[in-house]
């Protein structure tokens, strides 16, 4: 990993979190737990948009501490939670995909999995219905998302690179 993710300019610090309510003085909230997406990294650009919306819709479902509260306007119009935490986005080659994968399962983390098959699927049973056709490490994988503590999820993805 080559870059920190970043919110805001900090004061000297090398990284911090995403602060939870900017129009106070609270100090910027640095989260133990990280949310990434690794990607491969000969995606299509609406490819790798599909691929990061379908991972991280299911940490949500899985992972109910990830989810915020609502959200409201000055009008009152309510709005869905979010994740409560930054998402940050890698990329890498099919090797880093696989060796991610690989370490994201032996450290029993909360994942999904996005495979080149469902580019030519059309809906969530022929979805699954590919992913169940292949074993484990055959899975032609062009993104997973993982969720943990960040020291975990940082070894999970080493030899990833942040997305540009």
């Amino acid at each position: 990993m080559q870059k920190t993710y970043k919110t805001r300019p900090g004061n000297g610090r090398q990284s911090q979190g995403m602060s939870t309510d900017t129009a106070s003085d609270q100090p910027p909230v640095r989260f133990d737990t990280k949310i990434a997406v690794l990607l491969r990294e000969d995606l299509e650009t609406w490819q790798r948009l599909n691929v990061t919306a379908f991972l991280v819709s299911g940490l949500g479902t899985q992972v109910p501490e990830v989810i915020g509260e609502p959200y409201a306007d000055a009008d009152d119009t309510a709005y869905l939670p979010m994740f409560r935490q930054p998402v940050l986005v890698f990329e890498g080659g099919k090797e880093v995909l696989k060796k991610a994968h690989e370490r994201a399962l032996g450290r029993a983390l909360p994942r999904s999995v996005f495979t080149s098959d469902l580019f030519a699927t059309g809906n969530d049973t022929d979805n699954r219905a590919a992913v169940r056709a292949v074993s484990t490490s055959e899975l032609d994988l062009v993104g997973i998302a993982v969720y943990g503590p960040r020291n975990a999820v940082d070894k999970v993805l080493k030899g990833a690179r942040m997305h540009s």
